[in-house]
């Protein structure tokens, strides 16, 4: 009959081969995770640029003129351009903007904190990505070094 000590230790070696197999396991999935997220970024670029160039309208001098047309994701702000032509999330984050409490200017992960939204790595860049979008097109101004402000004077105006 086998010792104690010895069940102990076939009973630890199975499961120290289970714990190598499962982090090999996700390993694999981690780096497929990174794989389809990258592939995400790319697509929603792509289809950011396809709907920018679709907004580049020729003006009466022969150059391009930007304006808020169907399928623009993030119109640039002024003329006709309201916020509510803004997709559901940029308005989300122009209230969050709007709020009094950001009228020093918001970080990232406060702006998440403001949506409800988990900071995680993917929600970090996410939002990130689309402030900036905004502040490049007029809808937000960056005050300091990823610090953002709406540039819309109140809140009611992205109300939706």
């Amino acid at each position: 009959m086998p010792s104690v000590l010895g069940l102990l230790e076939i009973r630890e070696k199975k499961v120290r081969e289970e714990v190598a197999r499962l982090r090999e396991e996700a390993e694999r999935v981690q780096a497929a995770l990174v794989a389809a997220e990258g592939a995400l970024a790319r697509l929603a670029g792509a289809r950011e640029t396809v709907a920018e160039v679709l907004g580049e309208q020729p003006g009466q001098d022969g150059g391009l003129t930007r304006g808020a047309v169907a399928g623009s994701t993030v119109p640039h702000r002024g003329g006709t351009a309201v916020a509510s032509a803004l997709a559901p999330e940029y308005q989300q984050i122009l209230r969050v903007l709007a709020a009094p409490e950001a009228a020093d200017g918001m970080r990232v992960k406060q702006i998440l904190a403001g949506l409800g939204w988990e900071a995680t790595p993917t929600r970090i860049e996410g939002v990130r990505s689309r402030v900036k979008r905004l502040a490049a097109r007029g809808w937000a101004t960056e005050v300091r070094p990823n610090v953002f402000v709406s540039a819309i004077a109140t809140a009611p105006a992205v109300a939706g």
